[in-house]
């Protein structure tokens, strides 16, 4: 319905990038990624300074696993809008999936001073501290992701892995009362594995 829908209006005005921008949007909810793709490069012909469409475009190169390219149009989409909250996270994951947990935490950082609400920015932040054992800033940011959305976008299942993650690093750290409270709130949240660990 949305992609005739916004068909229709590119037939009306064939050189309005946002219309091309909006279906592209729809295909790539469909995951029709390539069809998306190629809608987000008529925006940008259309509009080359059209920041969304580069980070429309860089979010399904990142779904077909193409990590250098959607970082490359998260940049442009930055170079563009330097206030784009949502190009920073996404370029963030996409260093993630790349292992560069740096490049991934500056990111999520940029993202979280101009959005400081963003509890998805805390929550992966926090994940890629946690890969690299920085078990303080992974505390720190899963308490505050939990703080600003406690029932995290997620669902349950998103607050859970957040209670189990800040569970893990307390054990690390050897703090286990704060471990075994945070396991004991994830396992009733559902994540079922959480009810087996115990830190001693």
């Amino acid at each position: 319905m949305q992609i005739e829908y916004f068909t229709n209006a590119i037939r009306i005005d064939i050189e309005y990038a946002g219309t091309y921008n909006n279906r592209g949007v729809a295909y790539y909810m469909k995951g029709e990624y390539d069809r998306a793709i190629r809608d987000y490069n008529k925006a940008i012909e259309s509009n080359p300074d059209y920041a969304k469409a580069y980070n429309g475009r860089g979010v399904a190169y990142e779904k077909k696993g193409e990590h250098d390219r959607a970082i490359k149009d998260y940049s442009k989409a930055i170079e563009l809008n330097p206030k784009y909250a949502d190009a920073y996270y996404n370029r963030g994951i996409a260093y993630a999936d790349k292992d560069d947990y740096n490049s991934a935490i500056y990111d999520y950082t940029k993202a979280i001073q101009i959005n400081p609400q963003d509890a998805f920015a805390y929550y992966d932040r926090g994940l890629a501290y946690g890969i690299k054992g920085d078990y303080n800033s992974a505390i720190y940011d899963y308490t505050k992701a939990i703080q600003i959305n406690p029932e995290l976008a997620l669902a349950y299942e998103g607050l859970a892995l957040a209670y189990c993650g800040r569970g893990f690093a307390y054990e690390k750290l050897g703090h286990c009362y704060k471990a075994n409270a945070d396991y004991k709130k994830a396992c009733e949240l559902g994540l079922e594995k959480a009810c087996s660990y115990k830190c001693y």
